[in-house]
Order: C-alpha cells, then sequence, then structure tokens
C-alpha cells in the first residue's frame, strides 16, 4: 500500500503473526496514538480506513478514559438520534438514565466487565425489578456496546457473556364472548363507546386508535387507513411496514363511528374557546390527543361497571378480537392482515391454542391414513 500522511496510520506486522495498524487522534490533552490488530494486512487496512473516516466525523476519541455513562450519553446522540423511531429513542435513554448510568457509568468503558453487568443484573432483580425489564436494560445495552466494537472502542461486547433473566412469556387474556358482551353493554352512552366498539371489531392497538383520523376514515365506504400510531405523546409512524394497513369496517363501527362523530360535533360547539382541531378521531375532551393513562383508566372504569376482572388490560381488546375471529374458523392470513403483524408465524404462534383443529388431532390422522 502506498505511504500514508503524517497521522493518517500505519501498518507494520508483529513477531507474532499478527498486523498492527496506527494513528492518531486529538483528545483533551493532546494528540494520542490508536492501535488496531488484525491477522491479515488487508483487514488491518480495512480497520484502519473505518477507523480515520470516523475519527474524521468525529466518533473517535480518548477511549482509555471514556467512562459508560459518557459512552451511552454520546452513543445515544450520535448513533440512536434519528436513526429509529422517536418512542424509541425516548425509550432507550429511558433505560440508559434510569438503570444503566447509576450503576455502571462511573466504570471506565474499556474495563467493563461481564462480572459488572451480571452484577447490575442481580441487583435489578433484588430491588423487585421484572425479568422483562431487566432483559430490556440488557438489549439495549447490548446493541450500545456493539456500536462501541464497531467504532473501534473496545475490543469485545462484554453483554455476550452475561445471562439475561429469562422472561416467562405472559399468557393471552382475551374476553370471551359473554365477557365482551358485558363489556360493551357497559361502555354503551360512554364518551368512547365507539374507541372500544372499533378496538373489538379491528384489533387495532391502543396507540393506532389513539392517533386515527378523521381523514382516515371514509364512512361511505365502510374503511379506514392506519398511518401513523401515538405513543407517549408523540406521533409516530406504524410499529412495522405491515402495521400501516386498510381495515374494513363492521356495520356496528361504522354505526359507532357516525354517532360519535355527531357527538363529537356537539362537543366541539360547547368546547368552542377551548377546542383544538387536531382532526384526531378519539381525542380528549378538547381536541388534544388523549393520553394512553387516560384510557386505561376509563377502560378500568368500565371493568369495574361490567363486574369483570381487573385483571384484564386494555391490549387485551386486539387479543379478544383476534381469538374470537378465529376460534369461528377465519383463516390466519386474514386475521394477521387486519392485526397488522409482521408475518402469519407471529400470528401463529400467538394464538394457535384458540384455533379449531390445532389442539391435536395427529392421533386420529395417523389412524385414519393406515387404517
Amino acid at each position: 500500500m502506498g505511504k500514508r500522511g503524517n497521522g493518517e496510520g500505519s501498518i507494520t506486522r508483529r513477531k507474532d503473526g499478527l498486523y498492527m495498524g496506527r494513528y492518531s487522534v486529538q483528545t483533551a490533552t493532546g494528540s494520542k496514538r490508536n492501535t488496531i490488530y488484525g491477522k491479515t494486512r488487508q483487514e488491518v487496512s480495512e480497520k484502519l480506513n473505518q477507523a480515520l473516516a470516523d475519527r474524521n466525523s468525529g466518533l473517535i476519541f480518548d477511549a482509555e478514559n471514556l467512562t459508560v455513562g459518557e459512552y451511552l450519553d454520546r452513543w445515544l446522540r450520535d448513533s440512536v438520534q434519528g436513526s429509529v423511531r422517536a418512542s424509541t429513542y425516548k425509550s432507550y435513554g429511558h433505560q440508559v438514565r434510569r438503570y444503566l448510568k447509576p450503576s455502571l457509568g462511573w466504570i471506565k468503558l474499556r474495563k467493563l466487565s461481564p462480572m459488572h453487568v451480571q452484577g447490575m443484573y442481580r441487583e435489578m432483580q433484588d430491588r423487585g425489578l421484572s425479568a422483562r425489564t431487566v432483559e430490556y436494560t440488557h438489549a439495549v445495552l447490548h446493541r450500545a456496546l456493539k456500536q462501541a466494537r464497531r467504532w473501534g472502542v473496545v475490543n469485545r461486547n462484554v453483554t455476550e457473556d452475561v445471562d439475561p433473566p429469562q422472561v416467562k412469556r405472559e399468557e393471552i387474556q382475551p374476553l370471551n364472548c359473554d365477557q365482551t358482551r358485558s363489556f360493551l353493554k357497559a361502555a354503551e352512552g360512554n364518551r368512547l363507546e365507539a374507541l372500544y366498539i372499533v378496538a373489538v371489531h379491528t384489533g387495532m392497538r391502543p396507540g393506532e386508535i389513539l392517533a386515527l383520523k378523521w381523514d382516515d376514515v371514509d364512512l361511505d365506504s365502510g374503511t379506514l387507513q392506519l398511518n401513523r400510531a401515538l405513543y407517549d405523546g408523540e406521533f409516530n409512524a406504524p410499529k412495522t411496514p405491515r402495521s400501516r394497513r386498510r381495515i374494513k369496517l363492521t356495520n356496528g363501527s361504522v354505526k359507532a363511528l357516525k354517532a360519535h362523530r355527531k357527538r363529537q360535533l356537539e362537543e366541539r360547539m360547547r368546547h368552542a374557546g377551548l377546542w383544538q382541531d387536531n382532526g384526531l378521531v378519539f381525542p380528549s375532551t378538547v381536541g388534544t390527543p388523549l393520553s394512553h393513562r387516560n384510557l386505561v383508566r376509563s377502560f378500568k372504569a368500565l371493568l369495574k361497571s361490567a363486574g369483570l376482572p381487573q385483571a384484564f388490560r386494555l391490549y387485551d381488546l386486539r387479543h379478544t378480537c383476534a381469538t374470537l375471529l378465529l376460534s369461528r374458523n377465519v383463516h390466519p392470513k386474514y386475521v394477521q392482515e387486519l392485526l397488522g403483524h409482521a408475518s402469519i408465524a407471529l400470528t401463529l404462534d400467538a394464538y394457535s391454542h384458540v384455533i379449531p383443529g390445532m389442539d391435536g388431532g395427529t392421533a386420529g390422522a395417523m389412524e385414519d391414513a393406515l387404517g
């Protein structure tokens, strides 16, 4: 390879056969030499070129004294922000600030060990945090350290050598037919009656329903187009590409939405001086986005009114829709498209226990085949 200019790095072969590349970076205390290793000259050359590109774009800094907390802040700002949904960025930041920095933030990044990380997981569980919370914290740290390795800041991702707790899969708790009827009966006359009808009839996620706008709804054709979702007060693109979908409404949903629109127009007139027109189908009483927390309060109050267990979650209305359809032999492919699942495998994995004919029958089928 051609001779590099001053500060552009050099590659030499060590006595043990490994190749070594060296280049300089500017730190707060002056110029510093960094080293990259590889089995072949080509490997080191590629790493060195990437390191120089990262250095020139401001990604490489004095890694020797960099703490985990400092690195995580930089990772969130330079790598995560703008590359994921706003809600995901906010969620990652929450994990970093609430769990990772208090426990590991003071440790030098290059001194971080699997024991440090495993100890944090144990401490989190001892505080009573759920296995799901610990697992998610692990996922965020794993992603952050994966990027650190790509940037050449660390030589390995220590989260690959720890054991996060196993998360027990939560059993789906849909309402059965009688419970669903009781719930919708209790919702009659409620300001959000149409929301609950649409939730049960379409299986839309709560965030998708809260982001629905009248421009997305065609009551004449009985359809709606799902274009966005509301999470933590912010509108985002749907969860997956398949989540952006067109839904055929039931007659019951159309009827409920027509009555709801009329009621909303009357509500706007009563709050004319306060109403903020965002075009939302299910806003607050003054037209602003309805918070998920307030919707859950409404849902729990209706459960109590209907005499149903408080253990049911708002999201269980989505499961209710799926199980009611699948238990009546609606093809899983249609249910997948209605729910906006990324693949039919996800639908079958989640709801196979309610699909007629998928609870066994293999012995009988074999006997029929062989006589």
